[in-house]
C-alpha cells in the first residue's frame, strides 16, 4: 500500500494526520478540569454537561449541510477554515476563567463551544472527502490511518491538558495546544493539494442527503456508525462510577480510560488493509458489532451473567470494545461511499462530501444520544443492567447487517470498475490508422470474415443501427455502455440518426473511415 503512494499523497497523509492529532487534542483536553472551573463559577453539573453535549449536537446538525455544499466551497477551503476556527475557539476557551459571573461564564462557554463544533465539523467533513479524492484505491486504509492519529489525540489530550493545567493553571493548556493547532493549519494551507470544484454535466441532477439515505446499504452503515458512537459515549459517561469500587489511583484510572481508544488506534489500520484487500466491509461491520456486544457483556458484566465484577473482566471488555469500534468505524465509511457510487451517484467530490457529512453527522448523533441514555439508565438500574441497552442495540444492528448481506446479492462482490466518459469526450477518433496497424492477425481475420458475411451493409447511403450492430452485441450492451445505463452513441442512432461509417474490430465502437478502406 505505502510503496505505491506518490509524493503528493505522502505529504497529504502526513499533514492531515498531524491536523487530526492536534484537532483531537484540542477537542478533548478540557475534560479533566473544566467541570471544576465551572463549579467555581456556580455552574451545575447539568449546565456544564450541556456545554459538552452541545458540541456533538451542533456537529450532528451542521455536517450534512457542509457535505451538501462541499463541492461549491472546495475541500481545502473547508478543511483549513475548520482548523483555524477550532484552534481559535480553543484559545478563547482558555480565557473563560477571566469571565466574571455565573451567567456570563456559561453563556460564553456555550458560544465558544458551538463555534468550535462548527469548525470541527467542517474539518472532519472535508478531511474524509479529501481521503476519498486523493486515495481512491486505499480509502479504508488511509481513513484508518488518520483515525489512528485522531484516536491518539483523544488519548493524549486529557493527559497533556491535565499536565499543563497543573503547571500554569486553566489558560495554559488551551493557549499552548490551540496555538499548535493554529500552526498546523498554516502548514496544511501550504501543503494540502487544492481540488477544483467539479462542474456537473448539463443533465446532472443535484444529489441531496435525503437521496443518499434512501439507499438501503448507506442507511445500514449510518445505523452502525450511530450505534458505535453511542457505545463510546455510554462508557465516557458511566465507566468512572463503575470503576470506583476498585479504588484506583488517578494514574491507573487514566490508563483504564484509554484502553479501548488505544486498541482502536492500533487495530484500525489492520482493519483498513483487510477491507481494502479482501474483506467485505459489511462482514467487518458485523464482526465489530459482535465484538462490541461481547465486550459490554464482560465489562459489567451484564446483569444476566452470573459473575462478579472484577478488574480483569473490565479490562477484557474494553479491549473487545476497542476491536469492535475499529472494525465498524473503518469499514462503514468506505462501504457507504462505494455503495452510493454503485447505486448511481457520481464518483466525484460532490458524493464524497455527502458521504463525509453523513458519517460525521451520524457519529455525532450517537455521541449525543449515548451519554444521555446511559446516564438515565445508570440512575434507574445501575451500570450492569444498563449495559443491556448497548448489547441489544449492537446485536440488532449486526442482525440487520447480516440480513442485508444475505438479501442483497450485489453486496457480496465488488462492483466492476468502469471509466466514465464525459459528454464532451468523443468516441470518434481522428487518427485511427496507427491503431489498426497494431491489430493482431486474429482480429483482422475476424473483421474480414465479418465483412464477407455482410457485404450488403456497406453502402454509400445511410444505414440503420440494427443492420450495423456487431454480431454478438445484444440489446443490453447497445443500450448501456456503463453500469449507470447512461445514453450513448448507439442509443442516439436508434433514435433516428444515420451514419456512413464502418465497424472497427474494437467491439462496439466506430471507425470514421469509409467502409471501402476498412477491409
Amino acid at each position: 500500500m505505502g510503496l505505491n503512494f506518490t509524493k503528493r499523497q505522502w505529504l497529504t497523509l502526513i499533514v492531515m494526520g498531524l491536523a487530526d492529532f492536534c484537532n483531537a487534542i484540542c477537542v478533548s483536553l478540557q475534560a479533566p478540569f473544566f467541570p471544576k472551573e465551572a463549579e467555581k463559577k456556580g455552574a451545575t453539573a447539568t449546565e456544564y454537561g450541556l456545554v459538552f453535549g452541545i458540541f456533538e449536537l451542533v456537529v450532528f446538525l451542521i455536517s450534512p449541510i457542509y457535505g451538501q455544499y462541499l463541492n461549491r466551497i472546495g475541500p481545502k477551503v473547508l478543511f483549513n477554515s475548520g482548523i483555524f476556527t477550532t484552534g481559535t475557539a480553543a484559545i478563547l476557551f482558555g480565557l473563560l476563567d477571566k469571565v466574571p459571573g455565573h451567567t456570563a461564564f456559561i453563556s460564553a462557554a456555550f458560544i465558544i463551544r458551538i463555534v468550535e463544533a462548527l469548525g470541527n465539523a467542517a474539518f472532519l467533513t472535508a478531511s474524509f472527502a479529501i481521503i476519498a479524492k486523493e486515495f481512491p484505491n486505499n480509502v479504508a486504509t488511509t481513513f484508518a490511518s488518520l483515525e489512528t492519529f485522531f484516536g491518539l489525540g483523544l488519548i493524549v489530550g486529557p493527559m497533556v491538558g491535565g499536565a499543563l493545567y497543573s503547571i500554569g493553571g486553566y489558560y495554559l493548556p488551551f493557549v499552548v495546544l490551540g496555538s499548535a493547532l493554529f500552526i498546523t493549519a498554516i502548514l496544511t494551507l501550504c501543503v494540502l493539494p487544492k481540488h477544483e470544484s467539479e462542474r456537473p454535466p448539463a443533465n446532472h441532477k443535484n444529489t441531496s442527503m435525503t437521496k443518499v439515505l434512501k439507499i438501503p446499504g448507506v442507511g445500514v452503515c449510518s445505523l452502525a456508525i450511530s450505534a458505535t458512537s453511542a457505545s463510546i459515549g455510554f462508557l465516557s459517561a458511566t465507566l468512572e462510577p463503575h470503576l470506583r469500587q476498585f479504588n484506583l489511583n488517578a494514574v491507573l484510572l487514566g490508563v483504564v480510560f484509554v484502553i479501548n481508544g488505544g486498541v482502536y488506534a492500533m487495530t484500525a489500520p489492520l482493519w483498513g488493509m483487510m477491507v481494502d484487500k479482501f474483506l467485505n466491509p459489511k462482514i467487518a461491520a458485523f464482526t465489530g458489532c459482535v465484538f462490541v456486544a461481547i465486550g459490554f457483556c464482560i465489562v459489567g458484566p451484564a446483569s444476566f451473567i452470573p459473575l462478579d465484577t472484577t478488574f480483569t473482566l473490565v479490562v477484557s471488555g474494553l479491549v473487545l470494545h476497542g476491536l469492535g469500534i475499529a472494525a465498524i468505524l473503518v469499514s462503514t465509511f468506505t462501504d457507504a461511499l462505494n455503495t452510493a457510487i454503485k447505486k448511481g451517484l457520481s464518483d466525484n467530490i460532490e458524493t464524497y462530501g455527502l458521504i463525509s457529512g453523513l458519517w460525521t453527522s451520524t457519529f455525532a448523533f450517537g455521541a449525543f444520544v449515548g451519554p444521555s441514555v446511559s446516564g438515565f439508565l445508570y440512575d434507574m438500574i445501575g451500570f450492569r443492567g444498563s449495559t443491556i441497552f448497548i448489547i441489544a442495540l449492537h446485536l440488532l444492528v449486526g442482525l440487520i447487517i447480516i440480513l442485508f448481506v444475505c438479501c442483497d446479492k450485489s453486496s457480496s462482490s465488488a462492483p466492476a470498475k468502469y471509466k466514465e466518459l464525459s459528454s464532451t469526450e468523443s468516441l470518434l477518433k481522428n487518427d485511427t490508422h496507427s491503431s489498426h496497424t497494431s491489430m493482431t492477425n486474429s482480429a483482422t481475420s475476424l473483421e474480414i470474415s465479418y465483412h464477407q458475411r455482410n457485404k450488403s451493409i456497406f453502402t454509400n447511403g445511410p444505414i440503420s443501427v440494427e443492420t450495423c450492430r456487431p454480431c454478438g452485441m445484444n440489446n443490453l450492451l447497445v443500450c448501456s455502455n456503463s453500469y449507470n445505463g447512461k445514453p450513448n452513441h448507439w442509443t442516439r442512432l436508434e433514435n433516428g440518426t444515420a451514419f456512413q461509417y464502418g465497424i472497427t474490430p474494437t467491439y462496439g465502437s466506430f471507425d470514421i473511415r469509409p467502409p471501402e478502406t476498412i477491409a
